[in-house]
């Protein structure tokens, strides 16, 4: 996990070999946040998921033991007190068997939800997806739309847009899976364009006119460097272009806030980024 995030900000700062920065973006955002990306991947050989099994793998044998010893115990109470406990065996036994039965039926119902809650989540990533040129032929409108069910698809509630005239510098409302209250602003603009740090201006008032707990500024390309560094001063969660696309691809929207404002490359990065949009 570690080595991922160096890998990541070497990426913000610039140090990205190879040409295509989105592409890159991906892996090092892969390496940095592998259970994120395992859905959208569809991939089971990650070595989080390797991990995660060899501890699960552990757990059990752990459990097995002591069931083990467990029995045995019990075996050994009731042969020396087999005596005064053989009438009330059949019946403990019967109890016993219901329980066990009852346990199972939970377990299984558990692991069949969790198993539901991954397939529904993929399905909502590949019903939802849509490929950067495709967000880029949308009108402002369908954009904010579009941020929104990301923000749903994530396990945000109460999310609406209220953008348009008068919205008070927010086109996005809602609540955080822990629920917290967010305000998300969103800006269509072309790839071979920037954010400037005055349209980041209205947002740090919607935060405090709703009052929110965080806000966020969406957008199909970079910010210039005034306008991150405005974001990080005002602790506004800046999603570029990049970010935007390992959001649409089924990361969660809070995945790349701890490279926040860390840099969106030099001028290496910015020369492929004219290759690949014309700026």
């Amino acid at each position: 996990m570690g080595q991922g995030r160096r890998q990541l900000r070497q990426w913000s700062r610039g140090a990205c070999p190879g040409s295509d920065p989105a592409k890159y973006a991906r892996r090092s955002f892969a390496k940095a946040h592998p259970a994120s990306t395992l859905l959208s991947r569809g991939g089971r050989g990650s070595v989080g998921e390797k991990r995660r099994r060899s501890a699960a793998r552990r757990r059990r044998e752990i459990r097995r033991r002591g069931l083990f010893a467990g029995g045995a115990v019990l075996l050994l109470v009731l042969a020396a007190l087999w005596s005064s406990v053989w009438p009330y065996l059949p019946a403990a036994v019967l109890l016993g068997g219901f329980s066990a039965g009852g346990w199972w039926l939970w377990r299984t119902g558990q692991v069949h939800r969790r198993a539901d809650l991954r397939w529904r989540r993929q399905d909502a990533v590949q019903a939802g997806h849509r490929t950067l040129a495709q967000v880029d032929k949308m009108s402002g409108t369908e954009f904010e739309e579009f941020v929104a069910s990301l923000c749903r698809r994530d396990g945000c509630t109460e999310i609406r847009r209220v953008g348009g005239s008068g919205d008070n510098g927010a086109d996005v409302r809602g609540l955080l899976p822990d629920g917290r209250t967010v305000v998300v602003q969103c800006k269509r603009y072309a790839p071979s364009s920037t954010i400037p740090a005055r349209d980041l201006r209205d947002l740090p008032g919607a935060k405090t006119h709703f009052g929110a707990d965080l806000a966020v500024f969406v957008t199909t390309t970079l910010f210039s460097a005034q306008g991150e560094g405005f974001a990080v001063q005002n602790g506004i969660f800046a999603i570029h272009r990049d970010h935007l696309g390992l959001w649409n691809n089924g990361a969660s929207l809070m995945s790349p806030v701890e490279v926040n404002g860390v840099g969106q490359g030099d001028s290496r990065h910015r020369s492929r980024w004219k290759q690949a949009y014309g700026k």
